[in-house]
């Protein structure tokens, strides 16, 4: 349609050039091409911004189809998006508030002290990154894991209102929430935390529940799949693909092999609340929408898969995302891929993110999905 106006344009100024220069039958040519030309203008107007022909669609499809995980688009780069003033942010805790824009102060429970602390929110947060992940790993995906840290410990006590321990807000046992290394807090670890201070992933209004773990192994699991989650998944913990293997990542990141006496797996049922006296037969029940197991057969009884991972112990039995599972001889072996639950952000998966260029409210935007990072605190 373009190239048609711009020949029609071009032929109207040689006819409008001729028009003066000569009469006889050039002349006679003028309304036909006057009314064609009106007719295209008219056909180009009736195009609605947004319509699209069948080329101009297979090259939009292009374009999606080759954008890197993360990446944003050029139209959401445009104005009209949601600034952060734009955003509902959640009120600080209650029982830690310290004013408006005021950094907090947390009572910690240090397992390893076996005594409460006092300390800033910031100083705890950059102890818990240093505890979550390696402190010379590329920056951004650091000061995604800070933000994660942030956002945690937050939802934690936003839902929880204390730690377990008396007299603590939180603590760094990480049954109960998030690993803690003040020991291995370097200055790339203080970077990533000072250059996200304060901020914290939102979803309408409320602290995101900031899942991560080491290895997705490819795809990330559902709440459901990874943790038995019982509730409604929150809506932006999706199945994503995940950048997860590359040369740098540690081999028993990617792939694993356990094996459990049949005895050891019998005490797990019981853990697990599936008790059973013996079991002739074992195999993958229901599987979920990233391919993990969320249920194992033994016989005729089925266990969740998440639930006996815990009860086998999560550094044998690294995921659920299981490839084999047999009963040979009186051994039940596993052969599988990922480290960890595989709920929200893969570690590797940032790291990765990071060396490919990403940010790390890239990173963040890729594994939790329509959410947004506001500033509690400057």
């Amino acid at each position: 349609m373009a190239k048609k106006e711009a020949i029609i344009v071009s032929a109207e100024g040689g006819v409008y050039s001729d028009m003066y220069a000569k009469r006889g039958r050039g002349a006679l040519i003028i309304p036909a091409l006057l009314i064609l030309s009106l007719l295209v203008s008219a056909c180009a107007a009736e195009r609605r911004p947004g319509d699209r022909s069948p080329e101009e669609d297979i090259r939009q499809q292009g374009t999606q189809a080759t954008r890197a995980p993360g990446q944003s688009s050029a139209d959401e780069e445009k104005p009209g998006r949601k600034t952060e003033e734009e955003v509902k942010k959640p009120a600080v805790p209650q029982a830690i508030a310290a004013g408006e824009n005021e950094e907090p102060r947390l009572k910690v429970y240090i397992v390893q002290e076996n005594e409460v602390r006092e300390m800033p929110f910031e100083e705890y947060v950059a102890g818990v990154v240093a505890g979550e992940i390696k402190n010379d790993w590329p920056i951004e995906a650091i000061k995604a894991q800070a933000i994660i840290a942030r956002t945690f410990v937050l939802q934690f006590i936003e839902e929880k209102g204390q730690s377990k321990y008396e007299n603590a807000h939180v603590s760094t046992d990480i049954e109960e929430a998030q690993a803690w290394n003040a020991q291995a807090v370097n200055d790339r670890i203080k970077e990533a935390v000072n250059e996200t201070r304060g901020q914290v992933i939102v979803y309408e209004g409320e602290f995101a529940r900031t899942w991560f773990h080491s290895n997705a192994g490819g795809k990330t699991a559902t709440p459901k799949e990874g943790l038995n989650y019982k509730d409604e998944a929150p809506p932006y913990i999706q199945v994503v693909d995940s950048p997860d293997t590359n040369e740098a990542v540690e081999a028993d990141a990617k792939n694993w092999t356990a094996s459990f006496p049949k005895s050891k797996v019998l005490t797990a049922l019981k853990e697990a609340g599936k008790p059973l006296k013996d079991f002739s037969t074992i195999s993958i029940g229901l599987k979920g929408p990233s391919g993990r197991a969320v249920t194992i057969k033994l016989d005729d009884t089925e266990v969740s898969a998440a639930e006996l991972r815990l009860a086998l112990g999560t550094t044998d039995m690294r995921s659920t995302l299981i490839d084999k599972i047999a009963l040979e001889g009186g051994n039940v072996v596993m052969t599988g891929r990922g480290y960890g639950h595989g709920v929200g952000m893969s570690q590797w998966g940032a790291f990765n993110m990071a060396k490919n260029k990403k940010t790390a409210k890239e990173i963040i935007a890729h594994y939790f999905k329509d959410v947004d990072i506001v500033t509690m605190w400057e």
